[in-house]
């Protein structure tokens, strides 16, 4: 039999003739394969993708009693810095000014007032220096939210109270939010302060929350709002569990793409390595017992424009960069102080969530919550009393406000409530 030569060209020529076919029927299979592939695998894919860009490599892992794994991750890998604009921002590791108050913090004025707050996983440990605790986000946290892209925002449906004097409040009330607040309007503000007492109230539905926070605001209530929030909230929709949590928010367009709960996204950056954003606080406030209070301070450093937080009397957090926003990138419009639930309402009634103990605020102190010594920072850097000191909510049978002053605590207010109840239907 007479055999053929073939010679190496021939050969290589007959290996990428035989080879195409191949690499073309694999390319087709795998894009078979992944147009086949069930939504739950894509999900879960997108899930675990987001959670790699959220938890950190860190330096030092902390078990918290409550479940929560705290990670101390390096200063400069935190999730802002996966922002574009902030590549090659450095750290502003303390402001340049800090508001001269009215009120001496460290003044003792009742054994309640010297309660201290504490994060339940401080009892399991600290995070090093040059590093910042943050809250591992879990699988089951972004299973929760309504997509992988809308994990720890609020609806674009939860806009801040509309209050009387800039729009009818009836309109805020089809959102499905509920509040009882304290605001000022009509002038520029440059921060606000305020000390509250911290409960853990009751969540009807696992999709509902309750808070009680600050608002810096800027812009219209419309598409451009600008908002800087913090305080502390119950939200099992976004922490798995009832447990009462430090909380910070942000948006620059009324809660539709821009901003986030605490480190859920590229915004704040954090210089301080005890606090952890959305960690449990402990202890919290008993009916007819022991009252805890936190003290929130946010101010705006007129030199550099960022927007600071201090949290208690010592512990500053860290700072929102000002190019994040576009009205509050001067100064704010309006301030608001107290809270905000959300009202499914559940079997066509209303939620009985509570808002702050749960009572309503004629009930006074060790049974209604409160805020305290609540001032605002001027052009100046002064911390001052507010003026003209307006009240709102939907609903005064379900949640009210009720407003006072006196030397001790300055301005106040003493806000919440039950939900539903016989006057309340």
């Amino acid at each position: 039999m007479a055999v053929a030569y073939v010679s190496r060209s021939q050969k290589k020529v007959l290996h990428k003739v035989v080879l195409l076919p191949i690499f073309i029927f694999l390319g087709l299979s795998s894009l078979s394969c992944a147009a086949r592939q069930p939504p739950a695998s894509r999900q879960k894919l997108q899930v675990h993708k987001h959670l790699k860009r959220l938890n950190k490599t860190p330096v030092k892992s902390i078990q918290s009693p409550d479940g929560d794994m705290i990670d101390c991750v390096h200063i400069s890998h935190q999730p802002a810095f996966d922002h574009p604009f902030l590549k090659d921002h450095k750290i502003q590791m303390r402001p340049n000014y800090h508001p001269e108050g009215l009120y001496d913090e460290n003044r003792r004025v009742s054994n309640e007032r010297e309660n201290t707050i504490k994060q339940l996983w401080h009892v399991s440990g600290t995070c090093p220096e040059d590093t910042i605790p943050i809250r591992r986000t879990k699988e089951d946290d972004v299973l929760r939210a309504s997509s992988v892209k809308r994990y720890g925002k609020k609806k674009h449906t939860s806009v801040t109270p509309i209050t009387p004097n800039s729009a009818d409040p009836g309109l805020d009330n089809e959102s499905g939010h509920q509040h009882a607040i304290a605001y000022v309007e009509g002038d520029k503000y440059y921060g606000a302060k305020a000390t509250m007492n911290v409960w853990e109230p009751k969540i009807q539905q696992p999709n509902e929350f309750s808070l009680s926070q600050i608002w810096i605001l800027g812009g219209s209530f419309g598409e451009d709002l600008n908002s800087i929030e913090a305080g502390w909230q119950v939200s099992p929709d976004l922490y798995g569990d009832n447990n009462t949590r430090l909380f910070t928010y942000w948006t620059s367009d009324a809660y539709q793409a821009t901003g986030c709960y605490n480190l859920l996204c590229s915004g704040f950056i954090q210089i301080n390595n005890n606090i952890a954003m959305g960690a449990s606080i402990s202890p919290v406030s008993a009916f007819r017992n022991s009252q805890y209070d936190i003290s929130i301070l946010i101010w705006k450093d007129q030199k550099e424009g960022n927007w600071w937080m201090q949290f208690g009397n010592g512990y500053v957090l860290g700072y929102w960069p000002s190019f994040l926003f576009s009205y509050l990138a001067d100064s704010a419009s309006m301030i608001e102080w107290g809270g905000e639930v959300v009202n499914s309402e559940p079997d066509g009634q209303h939620t009985s969530t509570q808002m702050g103990s749960g009572r309503f605020p004629e009930e006074g102190f060790g049974k209604a919550s409160y805020f305290r010594n609540i001032q605002v920072v001027d052009k100046e850097n002064q911390l001052r009393s507010p003026k003209d000191i307006g009240t709102f909510t939907e609903q005064a049978n379900c949640y009210d406000v009720q407003t006072g002053s006196n030397s001790d605590w300055g301005h106040y207010f003493y806000y919440g409530g039950p939900g539903r109840n016989p006057n309340c239907p």
